[in-house]
């Protein structure tokens, strides 16, 4: 068996191309157009590259995306001090935090500041909660990736079996609730299994997998259930190179679907991103739900 391929680049230019036309007919009826911020605090040159291919989605799809800028040695006040001015501007409609933030941030007292409804990555307390809850109003754009790239592999995944490598408030957690949204039978593995040797017994069984964990070709190819999805979320940096948590060449030989490492995850999710954005914009102007 040679896995089929989840084209991450093809599937968020198909993506892309419904927004656009979104906000192309919004910006018809209403003059509008959406506005997002990205607070960055510091600078990370890898971060801002990646900060920097944001923006130009952003303005292929019509929206005004601007950062805000502050000096490494911005207190917590002071980053909250800039959000609740920007949650008090009625012309930015989304705000987002660049990530990394300097170790003396707290990234989830900071996010927390942020309106619930101009939270663009879906991270605010009482965005999680609602999910928690069965609302998914703003879905945090890296798991909604991974659905979103588990849909376009046509297979439905009501009634099996889904494994999660990695337990993170980014990640991890956010995704058990929407594959059980979804019908799947979930379990979340991380570290401690890993430790206690049980990785290869739960893996063996998913005919979901998804690898959040962030540790080169930690999960062997051959621990893959035949006739499973992979779906490789790990971003490792490995002799100048780019991999991800999955052995890819010996997966992809028993897996019916498998996600590249770069080209898979990564370019979905700037675009759903970039959704969640325009869905807090129409709310904004009065189109939404």
């Amino acid at each position: 068996m040679t896995a089929g391929i989840l084209d991450g680049k093809a599937l968020a230019v198909s993506l892309q191309t419904a927004l656009k036309r979104e906000i192309d007919d919004i910006r018809q009826q209403s003059g509008a157009i959406p506005v997002f911020a990205n607070i960055v605090v510091g600078h990370d040159a890898g971060a801002a590259s990646y900060a920097k291919s944001q923006q130009r989605t952003a303005e292929a799809l019509g929206i005004d995306f601007r950062f805000l800028h502050l000096a490494a040695t911005a207190t917590q006040q002071e980053l909250t001090e800039q959000i609740a001015l920007l949650n008090n501007d009625r012309s930015v409609h989304g705000i987002m935090l660049h990530k990394p933030l300097p170790e003396h941030i707290d990234f989830q007292a900071a996010v927390n500041a942020i309106s619930v409804h101009k939270d663009l990555e879906g991270m605010n307390v009482t965005n999680l909660g609602e999910m928690f809850l069965g609302n998914f109003h703003t879905v945090p754009c890296t798991p909604a990736a991974v659905m979103a790239l588990l849909a376009s592999s046509g297979i439905d995944p009501a009634g099996k079996d889904a494994v999660i490598v990695g337990r993170s408030e980014i990640v991890g957690k956010p995704l058990i609730h929407l594959l059980l949204q979804k019908n799947c039978t979930v379990s979340v593995c991380h570290s401690a299994t890993s430790k206690a040797g049980r990785l290869a017994e739960h893996i063996s069984r998913a005919d979901i997998l998804v690898a959040a964990l962030g540790r080169p070709g930690l999960i062997r190819g051959e621990w893959v259930q035949p006739g499973a999805v992979v779906i490789d979320v790990g971003i490792n940096s490995v002799a100048g190179k780019i991999t991800g948590d999955v052995e890819f060449a010996s997966a992809a030989e028993r897996a019916a679907f498998i996600t590249p490492v770069p080209g898979g995850v990564g370019p979905v999710t700037a675009v759903c991103l970039m959704k969640n954005g325009v869905e807090l914009f129409k709310r904004q102007i009065g189109l939404g739900v």
